[in-house]
């Protein structure tokens, strides 16, 4: 390490003695000490790194340190969550928070949410109710199921629906749909969690109506 960056590492003050700068005590109230002393200690391994890096070259500087600090302490306050463009083509991208509320339907959950509502308890009854009664008929009603339930992600919907339907039968899936979805779940595994046995058709980019024709047995729900 040449001399340069030595003399740049050495200017570094220990994390107690930053704490103790003005503008950093005043966030300190403001926020806590811990809350503080781990952006100060952030920003400094921040700085530290880009120095051994050689992407750093200015001497030590207290206000433009509390700067640094102070920045990261205000992105912290307003959350990690933005509002985004959507470019992408894809319309309901899992990445991008999924599918758009609507305006008014919006304004309907933000009343909602601010206030006590009967998500689990039955009005005309006077007793505990289910939650997911209010969405029951309006599913089955879209959709000409005979019932109907939410669940968390798309495996889970997958896990619940053979274990009722297919537990030891055949599930016939496509060889391009064995794949792995977000939090590592896996189509293989979620059948074989299920109680299903995996028919494999087609191939991994093409699989035809026929190729499901030929593959439905006795043994397929």
């Amino acid at each position: 390490m040449d001399e340069e960056r030595q003399q740049l590492l050495r200017q570094l003050p220990d994390v107690d003695h930053l704490l103790q700068r003005p503008v950093l005590l005043t966030w300190q109230e403001r926020k806590s000490r811990q809350a503080v002393r781990d952006a100060v200690r952030n920003v400094l391994d921040e700085r530290r790194q880009a120095i051994l890096a050689g992407q750093w070259d200015q001497p030590f500087s207290g206000d433009d340190f509390d700067r640094a600090v102070v920045s990261r302490l205000q992105a912290e306050e307003t959350g990690h969550l933005r509002r985004v463009i959507n470019a992408t083509g894809t319309v309901l991208h899992t990445n991008l928070g999924r599918a758009v509320f609507s305006p008014d339907l919006a304004r309907h959950i933000a009343n909602l949410v601010c206030h006590y509502s009967n998500l689990e308890y039955d009005l005309a009854s006077g007793k505990r109710g289910s939650r997911y009664d209010h969405v029951r008929e309006l599913l089955c009603e879209l959709t000409g199921a005979e019932d109907a339930i939410v669940v968390n992600n798309n495996a889970a919907a997958v896990l619940l629906t053979l274990s009722s339907m297919a537990a030891g039968r055949e599930v016939v899936v496509s060889r391009g749909e064995l794949v792995e979805i977000g939090g590592s779940f896996r189509i293989p595994d979620v059948i074989e969690q299920s109680g299903g046995r995996i028919c494999e058709v087609g191939t991994t980019n093409k699989t035809h109506l026929s190729d499901y024709e030929r593959a439905i047995g006795d043994t397929a729900p």
